[in-house]
């Protein structure tokens, strides 16, 4: 399994747990995981227990598993400031990346099943597999998974820079993109892999759309036959308020005084008042156009402005989207905390402590944050798109039935509506309980996500 980042290694949104969770699983599960990895330069070795490095591969368990991570230390290529860069060898660190794992492979004896790659990062690891790598006998029955996170990132590149996949016959590349000079590392992963892999049911049907292919829908529909859906699962050792290690106080759904608790210390915590009766609404997120921020510029500030809501906001990304929840939180200094960056203990913080999370996403492949949520009984605001349309249901009064707030268009009048029926919900103590109590019924546990994958791989090898 080849992937650009992975928790709690290194991070910097939920690709990396879920490839930590799946390595995990699939290991406890009895799979042989081989895992593959930069050794980024922020990368603490002694904290996290690395191995030294031998052959230029530094070695590591992943937390509360016996799976191990192999990490490719190359230092002129991965010890940068930031895991991700705009520098002109961008596409190479990955490419790299890709053909190390095939031959860290070989030297260990590795004959893969399945070579699975995530996001554009590894994506030619399929194209490297089907055009040299296969006449390796170590490979002749290796076959090939491309996962897509996000199809918003595609990895493009100067064709000018063909040589640096290291391929000897460049007809093997797609020649519209030749022809285009700029190379797109996805397409390739499309275009080669055995079966194609996105993170929730409707975003593998959204993808083959014009709105949300992002140019590949043509590709994707050509290849649909091989594209499946699987909803990213939650590792509950890291995200359930019964244990979770950042909280002082545990709770579950028979316990929820404790979360009321936490919610007072929490506000002590970040400088806020405690206001009886008025919900804490919390955003985790990296700030992106992605997000559906912008929702919230007309939406939030009159219901702050009414003390109708508090709100407790993490995130960086897009200088606008920072501005504005830093103006928040200078003109509404008893309603809103807003911290730029990412803070693990304070984004566990944040969902144990709060009563709605927003997450207005103009799309969404799968997201986190709403399956946390509904965990630690904090009510999800969603948007249907992707995987919030497939984890939350919007819950009817009427019947009882739903776990969150979901809402259609991408405007500000529906974000308005959605956090109307929130707080109109907040102030009925018997519904609220029931929305409460039926999220955190919900079950998207890794062992039941992972088995997915598995038959995934087994359909491909033809056992």
């Amino acid at each position: 399994m080849l992937a650009s980042e992975i928790a709690p290694f290194s991070k910097t949104g939920g690709l990396a747990d879920v490839t930590s969770a799946l390595a995990k699983h699939l290991t406890a599960a009895g799979h042989e995981v081989l895992t593959v990895t930069p050794l980024y330069g922020g990368i603490d070795r002694e904290a996290l227990g690395l191995s030294a490095s031998t052959a230029g591969v530094a070695t590591a368990t992943l937390p509360g598993s016996a799976a191990t991570v192999h990490f490719i230390d190359e230092p002129e290529l991965y010890d940068r400031s930031t895991l991700y860069s705009a520098d002109p060898d961008e596409h190479l660190r990955f490419i790299r990346l890709t053909r190390a794992a095939f031959e860290l492979c070989r030297r260990l004896g590795f004959a893969p099943d399945i070579l699975h790659c995530n996001d554009w990062h590894t994506a030619f690891g399929p194209l490297l597999l089907s055009a040299g790598y296969r006449a390796d006998p170590l490979f002749a029955a290796t076959r090939s998974v491309m996962s897509i996170h996000n199809i918003g990132y595609q990895g493009g590149f100067d064709a000018r820079y063909a040589g640096d996949i290291g391929l000897d016959d460049l007809s093997k590349l797609h020649q519209d993109d030749l022809r285009a000079g700029h190379i797109n590392a996805l397409k390739h992963g499309i275009l080669y892999a055995d079966a194609i892999t996105t993170v929730s049911p409707t975003y593998a049907r959204e993808i083959c759309t014009d709105e949300y292919g992002m140019g590949l829908q043509d590709i994707l529909r050509a290849r649909s036959s091989a594209l499946t859906g699987i909803l990213n699962g939650v590792d509950y050792d890291e995200w359930d308020p019964r244990h979770d290690r950042w909280l002082p106080i545990h709770y579950d759904a028979h316990t929820l005084g404790a979360k009321a608790e936490l919610k007072r210390a929490f506000l002590a915590r970040v400088g806020l008042p405690f206001r009886l009766g008025v919900p804490l609404a919390g955003v985790v997120s990296r700030l992106a156009e992605q997000k559906g921020i912008e929702l919230l510029f007309d939406t939030l500030p009159p219901l702050l402005a009414q003390q109708r809501v508090q709100l407790a906001a993490l995130g960086s990304g897009e200088a606008r989207y920072e501005d504005f929840f830093t103006r928040l939180a200078r003109d509404f200094p008893q309603s809103v905390s807003f911290q730029a960056g990412y803070d693990e203990a304070r984004a566990h913080w944040i969902e144990a402590a709060s009563d709605l999370f927003l997450m207005p996403s103009r799309y969404e492949p799968c997201g986190l944050n709403q399956m946390y949520s509904l965990r630690y009984g904090t009510v999800p605001i969603v948007r249907r798109t992707g995987g919030l349309a497939d984890s939350v249901e919007h819950f009817d009064p009427a019947t009882g039935r739903g776990t969150g707030i979901v809402f259609n268009d991408f405007d500000p009048a529906a974000m308005n509506w959605a956090l109307q029926q929130a707080l109109a919900l907040h102030a009925d103590q018997t519904a609220w309980h029931r929305l409460v109590q039926n999220g955190m019924a919900q079950d998207f546990s890794w062992t039941r996500q992972s088995a997915r994958y598995v038959a995934l791989y087994e359909r491909l090898l033809g056992r």
